[in-house]
C-alpha cells in the first residue's frame, strides 16, 4: 500500500523541483520583511515618522513604494482619526524621500480620504441621535415585528429605547455603510495608484 504523503511533504517536493532562491530573490524577501517590520513597529506608536523617514533614507524606490503601499492598505473606513494622521504623516514622510516626489497631489488625496472618513463617522452619530430623539418622542416606532413559534408574524413592544435604535442602526448602516466603503475604496485606491 502506497503512503499517503502530507501537504507540507507535497509541498517540499515543489520546493526541491523549483530550487532554490536566486541572491536577488533572497534579498527581496529580505528587503519585503524588514518594511514589515519596520511599519508594524510604526503601528504600535515604537517608530515615529521622523524614525520611520530615518531607517528608509537611502532605500530604493521599490521598498519606499512598498511601504507607502502598506500604509495606504491598513486605511480603514471605521478607523481612528489619530491612526489615519499617523498614516498621513508616514505615507508624505516617505514620499519625501523619493527622487520623483508628488507631495501636494498624494496630500490631496490624503484630505479626501480624511474628509470621507470623518462624514462616515458624523453620519453614523447624527443617524444615532436622530433616531434615538424619534423613538422617544413616538413610541409606535419601538413596535417590532417577531415570529411566533407557530410562524404568524405579531407586533411587539421593544423594551428599550436603545434596543429600538439598534434595530433601526442595523437597517441604517447597511446602506450607509455600502455608500461610504465603496467612495473609501476608490479613494484609497487611486492614492495606491498615484504612489507607484
Amino acid at each position: 500500500m502506497e503512503k499517503v504523503k502530507s501537504a507540507f511533504e507535497k509541498a517540499m517536493e515543489k520546493v526541491a523541483e523549483i530550487g532554490e532562491f536566486t541572491p536577488e530573490e533572497r534579498e527581496e524577501m529580505k528587503n519585503r520583511e524588514m518594511i514589515k517590520s519596520l511599519l508594524a513597529d510604526f503601528y504600535k506608536g515604537d517608530l515615529t515618522k521622523d524614525g520611520l523617514w530615518q531607517q528608509l533614507r537611502g532605500s530604493r524606490s521599490f521598498l519606499l513604494q512598498e511601504a507607502q503601499v502598506g500604509l495606504a492598505d491598513s486605511l480603514r473606513l471605521g478607523g481612528t482619526p489619530e491612526a489615519l494622521q499617523q498614516r498621513k504623516e508616514g505615507i508624505l514622510a516617505i514620499e519625501a524621500l523619493k527622487e520623483k516626489q508628488n507631495l501636494s497631489v498624494i496630500e490631496q488625496m490624503l484630505t479626501s480620504i480624511e474628509r470621507l472618513q470623518r462624514q462616515y463617522r458624523e453620519g453614523r452619530e447624527r443617524a444615532v441621535e436622530e433616531l434615538r430623539a424619534a423613538m422617544e418622542e413616538n413610541p409606535q416606532l419601538r413596535l417590532k415585528p417577531v415570529k411566533t413559534p407557530n410562524g404568524k408574524t405579531v407586533i411587539q413592544a421593544a423594551l428599550s429605547v436603545d434596543e429600538a435604535v439598534q434595530v433601526r442602526m442595523a437597517e441604517f448602516l447597511k446602506g450607509h455603510e455600502e455608500k461610504y466603503d465603496e467612495a473609501f475604496s476608490k479613494a484609497v485606491g487611486k492614492l495606491k495608484r498615484e504612489l507607484k
